[in-house]
């Protein structure tokens, strides 16, 4: 079976689905690879590695989607790329159906054989396949990067000459993957640091990578879901949460948010009222922006600034540091094709538990369940 890996369409995207590292792995596999030139540029991966590892190089985006049996993206297909996959062939790409109901019903209607990348079971077995997981590490990291770049402040503590430089103060809003990863990035700079989260089974992790956790009393069986994302919480606990929350912001010198309701709008944590009562200069970081934001005053990619408090929004921030977020996207999916492919053939196995999760549409229909409930089918 043919693999294509064409260029990434949509502008600031970087990454490319699959490095040459990949490609090997997967020729073990008996998987061709076949690769639009130019698509790992971006990332620092040029042609001659695939062609190194394999890899067939082809120009024409067209010739590479009439000749794959699977596609493989990280953004979700633009209408160009929708109309150039042929029926039956499988897409393997971050989707978003819970929200992006269109595009299912688009690539339904193409008799393409979808498969949700970023709906992967929250299971052990799953783990090396967890492209969201991965994704959020890289989101995470460049949230503090970006943040420690507006600020002006050094994070940690320094005893000088002139006197003593008083450590950053940094609060996390949500404690799953990106924000654990913030978390643990701003504290190897040195800044003292604080973290939110509505699940009160993450405080172990907040509290092991030396932060505080800042607790808001809930019952725990309504914090999260069945798979272990946060859930939206009542109106009495939201009132509690947001003084809270405003008490805490007040402190701090930055603020990074990665609070996320799959198939929701982001949760509003911070009122434009929080904001003014910061202090000039404090930076807020919202990598919620794609979902509307965790901040009442984000701009999806876009800058702002409101009495002096720098708001940023990137909308991908995964793209920032495209050579691992890449890598760490390739390895995810090597690792899925590794389990599905058997005797150099890709099989979508309805017994197993990723496929299930991930197959989105097949033979001209929405057969997830998740996802048809979420479109309003019966």
């Amino acid at each position: 079976m043919k693999i294509g890996i064409p260029r990434a369409l949509q502008d600031g995207e970087r990454r490319v689905a699959i490095i040459p590292e990949s490609c090997g792995r997967l020729a073990k596999l008996g998987l061709e690879t076949i690769v639009e030139r130019g698509a790992g540029v971006a990332a620092a991966f040029p042609d001659a590695e695939y062609v190194a590892a394999g890899a067939r190089i082809v120009d024409d985006a067209a010739l590479l989607f009439d000749q794959a049996d699977a596609i493989v993206l990280i953004q979700p297909p633009t209408p160009r790329q929708i109309d150039a996959l042929k029926s039956g062939t499988m897409l393997f790409s971050i989707l978003s159906p819970l929200v992006n109901h269109d595009l299912v019903r688009r690539l339904a209607e193409r008799g393409v054989r979808a498969v949700a990348m970023d709906m992967m079971p929250r299971i052990s077995r799953a783990q090396k396949m967890d492209v969201l997981s991965s994704q959020s590490t890289i989101a995470g990291y460049k949230a503090v990067v970006l943040a420690a770049d507006h600020l002006g402040k050094m994070f940690p503590m320094m005893m000088t000459a002139a006197g003593t430089i008083t450590p950053a103060k940094v609060l996390v809003l949500g404690a799953g993957v990106a924000g654990l990863q913030a978390i643990a990035t701003a504290r190897r700079l040195g800044a003292v640091v604080e973290a939110f989260d509505v699940r009160p089974a993450v405080k172990e992790q907040v509290e092991s990578l030396g932060a505080r956790f800042v607790v808001v009393e809930a019952p725990a069986q309504d914090a999260e879901d069945a798979g272990g994302y946060a859930r939206e919480m009542s109106d009495a606990y939201k009132k509690k949460q947001a003084e809270t929350i405003a008490a805490r912001v007040r402190e701090c010198d930055i603020v990074i948010t990665t609070a996320l309701i799959p198939g929701k709008p982001a949760p509003k944590l911070i009122t434009g009222e929080m904001v003014r009562s910061m202090r000039p200069g404090s930076v807020i970081v919202d990598l919620a922006a794609e979902s509307g934001g965790n901040c009442e005053l984000t701009r999806g990619g876009e800058t702002a600034n409101e009495n002096g408090v720098t708001i940023l929004a990137p909308l991908n921030a995964p793209s920032m540091v495209p050579f691992h977020a890449s890598q760490m996207y390739s390895r995810n999916i090597a690792a899925f094709l590794q389990d599905l492919t058997k005797d150099g053939q890709i099989v979508l196995n309805k017994e197993d538990e990723c496929v299930v999760g991930t197959l989105i549409t097949e033979n001209g229909e929405v057969v997830c369940a998740r996802v048809k409930e979420s479109m309003g089918a019966r």
